[in-house]
């Protein structure tokens, strides 16, 4: 295991990209991306031994049946949903100001993204980590471990032990282990996404409790070239 102060901004990038939605660009770039995972060396051996068989996954399928599997892997109900604050607040509306005191504190240490994705979309929250120093970029990420281990279980659930390892590497960086976590099997995408009745109050359905949200903060502020350059490898 990689110390707390071991670099982790590469590995921050190209697990981005690698949970981003495969575009041509992306799976043009795959020996890069495992280069760079290499290089840095901040996970150890057999994750990156995971991470590589995941890239070779992803070279071997065409592009649209990759593209298909991503949408089946992250975007068929919540509980693969790679939008942090949807874990944690639901539809609710708690969610909208969460998702504005994350966009500030990335803009409190100096980095701006674009706009095109929401501040809690995993591969946003890792490019901004990948401008941190690595104990706060590791310290962030943890806050979000028992999200990720969600995330992670139920795509053990589902069998998809590719898209499982590159959520395992995000919890090795921040110095967690995965932990296997209880998944509520999913709704219907219809039922799920079905608007309150009028005058009835926000749907409950898929949230956590009222009253306990989990925000996540940076102490820190640090002034990064990477957000003048873009985060992205």
């Amino acid at each position: 295991m990689s110390s707390k102060n071991h670099p982790i901004s590469l590995s921050c990038r190209v697990l981005a990209r690698l949970l981003d939605y495969p575009s041509d660009e992306m799976l043009a770039v795959l020996p890069e991306l495992r280069e760079a995972l290499h290089q840095e060396s901040a996970l150890s051996p057999a994750r990156l031994a995971e991470l590589d068989a995941l890239a070779a996954v992803l070279a071997r399928g065409e592009s649209y049946a990759v593209q298909a599997r991503y949408v089946e892997s992250f975007d068929r109900g919540r509980a693969t949903s790679l939008h942090m604050f949807e874990h944690v607040h639901g539809d609710s509306r708690e969610r909208g100001p969460a998702l504005v005191d994350l966009a500030k504190t990335y803009e409190q240490a100096g980095v701006f993204f674009d706009a095109k994705e929401l501040p809690d979309y995993l591969p946003v929250v890792l490019e901004f980590a990948s401008t941190q120093p690595p104990a706060v970029a590791r310290e962030f990420l943890a806050e979000m471990a028992h999200i990720l281990n969600a995330i992670h279980s139920a795509l053990i659930k589902r069998d998809n032990l590719p898209y499982a390892a590159a959520i395992g590497a995000v919890l090795e960086l921040a110095g967690e282990k995965p932990q296997a976590v209880s998944i509520t099997v999913d709704e219907p995408l219809d039922e799920a996404w079905l608007e309150p009745a009028a005058f009835d109050g926000c749907s409950s359905k898929g949230q956590s409790k009222p009253g306990a949200p989990q925000p996540i903060y940076i102490v820190r502020k640090t002034a990064s070239s990477a957000a003048s350059q873009g985060v992205r490898p």
